[in-house]
């Protein structure tokens, strides 16, 4: 509140009358005031005020910022289990130039191959097939991992991909190859937490649409290239919607 200025201001220490309107004895140098009173228009001078500490929390009513789906990776985080999967595929990839598809696939039945099935997810009878499957499992994998960390992306990788062919094999679809299951489980499971939050009209953060278009292409590679299994693709979805359901209740 504006009063009146004091005539003037004794100090503490040298016992000198100084001016209201500073902040520092001049005889002594003793710090009377933090900081110099305010002068008002009409002349009258109020104390300053201290200004309110700005809170770093985020507000309650303001709505997450969306991310976009393949945006930048957060600093110090690395998707070292994405990479490693992504990896080991283009190792097989060159190691095919040396090594025969007939020596790492499943010809016959998984009981009497079950070594291979780890090879067959690793394995793509065409490049174009290789390359969409590994695009979906290098952006979906990393999403999901720095939301969930590496085993997550692991255990949806194996589930999906060697589980898919566990059983389009078992279902007699031989020779069933590549990890178009694992993509699409990974693809799902991370669809699916933004998915329950379109539906309850909230807001999500990523690009639903762009993942309907990936899964797509993803899943219909069995209609133009051999090797791709639509049951190993169907196990992948039912694995990555059931994950992404559980996972959709876990806090990121």
């Amino acid at each position: 509140m504006a009063s009146g200025p004091d005539l003037f201001v004794v100090c503490k220490t040298c016992g000198s009358e100084v001016s209201p309107y500073i902040t520092e004895c001049p005889y002594c140098g003793t710090r009377l005031r933090k900081r110099a009173p305010k002068i008002e228009r009409d002349g009258t001078v109020s104390e300053p005020r201290a200004h309110a500490r700005r809170s770093r929390l985020p507000r309650a009513d303001r709505a997450p910022r969306r991310i976009a789906l393949v945006g930048p990776l957060r600093w110090g985080a690395k998707p070292w289990a994405t990479i490693a999967l992504v990896a080991l595929s283009c190792a097989m990839w060159l190691a095919l130039t040396w090594v025969s598809r007939a020596d790492v696939l499943i010809t016959t039945s998984l009981s009497d191959q079950p070594l291979r099935l780890l090879s067959s997810v690793l394995v793509y009878p065409e490049g174009w097939y290789q390359l969409a499957v590994l695009l979906a499992v290098a952006v979906f994998g990393w999403r999901l991992e720095l939301r969930h960390g590496p085993l997550v992306v692991v255990a949806l990788f194996a589930l999906g991909g060697l589980g898919g062919l566990a059983v389009a094999n078992v279902a007699g679809d031989v020779p069933a190859m590549g990890a178009n299951g694992a993509a699409l489980a990974l693809l799902c499971a991370w669809a699916m937490r933004d998915g329950l939050a379109a539906r309850r009209r909230e807001p999500y953060e990523g690009d639903l649409i762009g993942a309907a278009v990936i899964s797509m292409v993803v899943f219909l590679m069995p209609a133009a290239v051999d090797g791709a299994s639509w049951i190993a693709g169907g196990v992948g979805v039912v694995v990555g919607a059931l994950a992404g359901a559980a996972l959709a209740r876990v806090p990121e």
